[in-house]
C-alpha cells in the first residue's frame, strides 16, 4: 500500500469520524493540537526506500538504443549553444574593445 492510498484512508476515516460526531462550532485547543499531531505523522527510512524501490520498478527505462541516441543529441546540442554563446560573446567583447578605444 503506498503513501497516497494511506493518506486516502486517514482522511476518509477522519471524515466518518466528524460526520458520525456532533462537530463544535469552534475547535478547542485540544482538537487543534491532534490536528497538528496528525499533520506531522512521518514515516520511516527503511519504509520510504522501500517505496522507493517500488516505484522505481514501475519506470519505463529507454532502451539502450534509445539512451545512446538521446545522449548523443544533448552532446551536439551542448556544443551548438556553447559554440554559439562563444561567438557572441567574442563578438561584444571586440565590439566593446573598439568603442572604447583600447
Amino acid at each position: 500500500m503506498n503513501r497516497q492510498i494511506k493518506r486516502m484512508q486517514e482522511r476518509q476515516e477522519r471524515a466518518q469520524k466528524r460526520a458520525g460526531a456532533a462537530r463544535p462550532a469552534t475547535p478547542s485547543a485540544a482538537t487543534r493540537r491532534t490536528a497538528v499531531q496528525e499533520k506531522r505523522k512521518r514515516t520511516g527510512a527503511r519504509q520510504f526506500l522501500k517505496e522507493v524501490r517500488q516505484e522505481l520498478t514501475k519506470v519505463d527505462w529507454p532502451t539502450r538504443r534509445e539512451l545512446v541516441s538521446y545522449s548523443i543529441v544533448v552532446l551536439v546540442t551542448v556544443t551548438v549553444l556553447t559554440a554559439y554563446v562563444f561567438g557572441l560573446d567574442s563578438l561584444f567583447t571586440r565590439f566593446v574593445f573598439d568603442v572604447l578605444g583600447n
